[in-house]
């Protein structure tokens, strides 16, 4: 079925797992091992694509879907992508380079606040911004008590609307473009800067034509990470009201009860960021954005004064505010207005359940990432690209999506491990892989596993093809330039992988949901049903503990990003 769903597929294992025998030897094992974990992440998608082909999905559904809502839907999408991508890029690079390039008041701290809405889940902030600006809110209620104001006498914008929704996205996901861009300076040359200063530049001239080119791969990384998951969320656009692609998937499934439509929505969902990234790679086309090797470590940042250094202050200041202290202040508050009990001697074990998870995915993933990655810098084959690209999908598909796509065949192998021990050794083992967090760690890092690839090739792009090929000229294998040279270089972007993914893990919901075992409750999906049921002040204290959780990976990568300390 596979061959007949998804031909493509099959035809890159077989070039990857037969073309090494033309090859050195020392590749078999390079290109075999990729092969087999392509496998591991493209089956779920397979297996969502077949239901294009071969569930039976009926065509009035979908019918009815773009007669009512899906091209507004579709347009809604288009729009919060767009807006996404461009305030993520706005804020994300701009805080890189003012905490990489100058030194303000309260540089150092912001270096590492400015991470913190990483840990903040869209859906809590969503609750938390609608209590604060809602009619009935303390914002509105203030400005009408102050001004003796009515309902009808003044305006007030609209949070539960396609540009708040823009709003919180951007100031939730900015810190994929800040991470990425913020690493990309810090490693980038100085002395190109230096250069174009002394060829008559001024500074904002050599931002926009010497730093921000060399540091457009992590940018368009960072805005693709966001657009994608902005696409693929449904809890802040659903509680918004807002019709988009996702939705209309989620409504075709438990509404309509079509999981095949819903399939077929995913599909055209995922060909769509397909098209987007060939789009922007086509764009890019051979330019290379290579550093030189030498990096700002050691070199002082420039000194503000004044109104420039207030200027800096505020802007680096005001996303983390937005993102992170003013939504988690709003929660703190309806937790102690509250009358529920101040500790659930539940929260360690929802704590250790989301951790654990979260752990086991970082470091698989980015184990993942580096192997495919290598693989493709090795042998740039299409076919091999190909199998990159594809691995990479995942990430395009709502998480609920991919748990159908993944319940299918772990039931299938689960029954079949199950009659086997019971007629070999009389032993009915129940539910190996369903039944336990292996299938929510596989649902991870099939949703996930972009993420690390990404960062990983945006630390690949800065190494020049020069160090390996002297490292080849002095006899080492492939393997040995990975250990040797490509790992010490890697270990920011290896770092800023890991993070992503452990944090992005901690607040992932619809397949969690799904997925989990029983009684086997995280942060998310407590918070979740917690506020589901407006009950924002019991749902205060686990979305505060998912970022208390995510707090020392953040200033690990913080530290690691930071070049004076």
């Amino acid at each position: 079925m596979l061959s007949a769903v998804f031909p493509g597929t099959v035809f890159t294992l077989r070039a990857l797992l037969t073309s090494s025998t033309a090859s050195a030897p020392t590749l078999s094992w390079l290109l075999g091992i990729p092969a087999l974990l392509l496998l591991f992440i493209a089956l779920p998608v397979a297996g969502v694509v077949a239901n294009v082909f071969f569930a039976g999905g009926s065509w009035e559904v979908l019918q009815h879907l773009a007669s009512t809502v899906l091209w507004q839907a579709s347009l809604n999408s288009l729009l919060l992508a767009v807006l996404v991508a461009l305030g993520v890029c706005l804020v994300g690079v701009c805080g890189a380079w003012l905490t990489t390039v100058y030194d303000f008041p309260g540089r150092r701290w912001l270096v590492h606040a400015l991470l913190l809405p990483l840990a903040m889940p869209a859906y809590v902030m969503a609750y938390a911004y609608t209590d604060l600006l809602q009619f009935a809110g303390p914002v509105q209620s203030g400005l009408r008590e102050f001004f003796d104001w009515q309902k009808g006498d003044y305006w007030f914008p609209e949070i539960r609307s396609l540009p708040g929704a823009a709003f919180l996205f951007v100031f939730v996901l900015y810190p994929y473009a800040y991470v990425l861009a913020r690493a990309s300076f810090i490693e980038r040359s100085q002395l190109m800067t230096d250069a174009a200063r002394s060829l008559g530049c001024t500074g904002w001239q050599a931002f926009w034509r010497v730093s921000l080119p060399l540091v457009r791969p992590a940018m368009v990384v960072g805005a693709a990470l966001a657009v994608m998951e902005t696409l693929a969320d449904y809890g802040a656009v659903a509680y918004f009201g807002i019709m988009t692609f996702t939705t209309s998937i989620y409504r075709a499934w438990f509404s309509l009860g079509d999981r095949a439509a819903a399939a077929q929505l995913a599909t055209a969902l995922m060909l769509f960021v397909v098209l987007v990234l060939v789009l922007e790679q086509r764009q890019r086309g051979r330019a290379r954005y290579d550093a030189t090797g030498q990096s700002v470590k050691g070199q002082s940042p420039k000194r503000l004064y004044g109104w420039r250094a207030v200027a800096a202050l505020l802007l680096c200041l005001f996303p983390v505010v937005v993102g992170f202290a003013l939504p988690a202040a709003v929660l703190l508050v309806l937790k102690w207005q509250s009358d529920t009990p101040a500790w659930d001697p539940r929260f360690l074990d929802w704590i250790g359940n989301s951790v654990t998870l979260g752990l086991l995915t970082a470091g698989l993933a980015v184990l993942l990432a580096v192997f495919m990655t290598h693989a493709v810098r090795q042998n740039p084959r299409p076919w091999v690209l190909s199998a990159q690209r594809l691995a990479a999908l995942g990430y395009a598909i709502p998480g609920a999506i991919i748990a159908v796509g993944i319940l299918i065949p772990l039931a299938t192998l689960d029954n079949w491990l199950a009659d086997g021990l019971r007629k070999s050794f009389g032993w009915n083992g129940g539910l190996l892989l369903t039944g336990t967090i292996v299938a929510l760690i596989y649902a991870y890092l099939v949703r996930f596993y972009a993420i690390a690839a990404q960062s990983v090739e945006s630390g690949y792009a800065r190494i020049t093809p020069a160090m390996e090929w002297s490292a080849r000229s002095l006899g080492l294998s492939p393997q040995q330039v990975l250990r040797r040279v490509h790992a010490p270089l890697l270990s920011r972007s290896l770092l800023a992988a890991a993070l992503l993914v452990f944090v992005d893990v901690m607040k992932e919901l619809p397949a969690t949901l799904v997925l989990r075992p029983f009684n086997y409750d995280t942060l998310a999906v407590v918070a979740h049903q917690f506020a589901s049921d407006e009950r924002l002040a019991e749902a205060a204290l686990p979305a505060l503990a998912i970022v208390v959780s995510g707090l020392i990976p953040v200033l690990l990568l913080s530290k690691s990003l930071s070049k004076s300390g």
